[in-house]
């Protein structure tokens, strides 16, 4: 007798049961793994976001119910204020930075150039450097020596006009961060749209050549809609990436000058861990993590719904 494909496939996905029904035993499976999960990540987070209700400082197990101050606290806190706008502004910079920079890498080492490989290497090279290192590799290129770093080598080339204390002036210390950030990660959206661009049919771009479509023209009727898998990972990873940055920001800045490159993560760990206002502090996470909850549920609404469209 002979099986069909089909059969296969469906004796294939079919759930292995006990008899007399019961759970199957994938489901079993993955019980130790869910207690793990419920006991190291569900319930510390649960657990601890009590606190913001709290006047807790961090030290001992006393503490008052406070309510709802420590909300009507942050959302009168001209620092909290500037540390969300802040945020905003680096979130922005860098999905639409990062993103335009890692398309433009991808389309141009997917072409048949030999060196393609070779770049693609360099390109990504910073992704795997630890972002500490790279914060202080750039806070030694912001140097606002004359003869150091980034001020150095705009004299070496006629430019130091533009000379600048890139982390002392508070109206580009946040860009210059924002920088730092895209220099580092432009090569891991690289690597996802290359990855996108792999799976466009080369005989869609073969029948729109000989129908005398253009560069251009395929780019926008064929790679783009295609790429929609690929621009959702990417805008999700950079935008929740953005909103939640910390590394960077302590590494080469600390949230200064003054507060001017200061974010909300930076904000809840100073509150937490320099001023002893844990409570307070557990508040500032609880907005942060429903901001990025609600924010990435709207994005990956819409851009899921893009991608059926495409």
């Amino acid at each position: 007798m002979t099986v069909t494909a089909q059969a296969v496939r469906r004796d294939a996905v079919k759930a292995p049961r006990r008899r007399g029904g019961g759970i199957a035993p994938p489901w079993l499976f993955a019980v130790p793994a869910l207690l793990i999960y419920v006991l190291v990540v569900l319930y510390p987070a649960f657990s601890g976001a009590g606190s913001a209700f709290t006047d807790w400082s961090g030290v001992g197990a006393q503490r008052s119910f406070v309510g709802l101050d420590n909300f009507q606290q942050l959302f009168h806190d001209d620092q909290a204020l500037g540390a969300l706008r802040n945020t905003l502004l680096l979130t922005v910079a860098i999905v639409v930075v990062q993103n335009g920079i890692g398309l433009l890498l991808a389309l141009g080492v997917h072409t048949g150039i030999k060196s393609r490989m070779v770049l693609r290497v360099i390109f990504f090279a910073p992704v795997v450097v630890s972002p500490v290192m790279v914060s202080f590799l750039w806070k030694y290129v912001y140097n606002p020596a004359p003869d150091a770093g980034l001020n150095a080598a705009l004299g070496a080339i006629g430019l130091g006009g533009l000379r600048q204390d890139w982390l002392g002036n508070p109206s580009i210390a946040l860009w210059s961060v924002a920088f730092t950030v895209i220099w580092q990660c432009a090569g891991y959206s690289m690597v996802i749209f290359l990855a996108g661009l792999e799976g466009v049919p080369a005989e869609l771009h073969e029948s729109a050549m000989v129908d005398g479509a253009g560069t251009v023209a395929r780019f926008r009727h064929i790679t783009w809609p295609l790429l929609a898998p690929a621009v959702t990972i990417n805008l999700m990873l950079s935008t929740v990436g953005g909103l939640t940055l910390f590394t960077q920001i302590i590494a080469m800045t600390n949230g200064g000058p003054g507060y001017a490159t200061d974010t909300l993560s930076t904000v809840l760990y100073k509150q937490a861990f320099v001023f002893g206002k844990f409570g307070y502090s557990t508040a500032v996470a609880l907005v942060l993590a429903i901001f990025v909850a609600a924010v990435s549920f709207i994005q990956i609404g819409y851009l899921r719904s893009r991608e059926t469209a495409a």
